[in-house]
């Protein structure tokens, strides 16, 4: 069992995992374990006309304590985390839901976008549990959408890792501990 902060002595933790694989479940226990007044940022939508997600929401809101906080933040995450106390922890679920409501944006707004979600991660007052979808696992797109999802959802990855204290993979409902298990991948030479 982890116990209380166990992966969260930091600013961020990585919850990252394919479908249905259990992150969701682990990044809760782990901010339950905190010991910390939890407060749980949805980035996703609320479909209100969607039966099969509204099933999805109702859930992840029954599978919470009810002493959390539960704020929809959608887009404006960044935001959002500029406003958790050091008492506090953050429980973003999740970052694909946020990356899917920047699709439309161009490159510079992206790369402002990202900028300003890595700056409000590194400068809030409390930890953060991100949970990641893993996505693209050897399978090329089918759309151009698609492949702009996958590209800005791995690169915005690693772009966090080098903000991490704790990366948990999550598959199968088991939980990996990526930073005591792996390496960092080296950068690639200028050309």
């Amino acid at each position: 069992m982890v116990g209380a902060d166990a992966g969260l002595s930091g600013t961020l933790t990585l919850v990252s995992g394919p479908s249905s694989g259990g992150k969701s479940r682990w990044a809760e226990h782990l901010a339950a374990s905190s010991g910390r007044q939890v407060v749980y940022l949805a980035t996703g939508p609320t479909l209100p006309d969607d039966p099969d997600w509204q099933h999805r929401l109702t859930l992840h809101r029954n599978r919470r304590p009810s002493s959390w906080q539960c704020r929809e933040v959608g887009r404006h995450l960044a935001e959002a985390l500029g406003e958790l106390g050091s008492d506090q922890l953050g429980l973003v679920d999740s970052l694909g839901t946020w990356v899917t409501a920047g699709l439309d944006w161009d490159r510079d707004t992206w790369e402002e976008a990202c900028g300003g979600l890595l700056v409000a991660i590194r400068d809030c007052e409390a930890p953060v549990v991100l949970v990641c979808e893993e996505v693209g696992w050897g399978v090329v797109p089918a759309t151009k959408i698609g492949g702009l999802f996958r590209d800005r959802q791995g690169h915005l990855q690693q772009r966090l890792m080098a903000l991490c204290t704790a990366a948990w993979l999550v598959l199968q409902g088991r939980a990996v501990d990526l930073l005591a298990l792996s390496q960092p991948v080296p950068e690639l030479p200028e050309t």
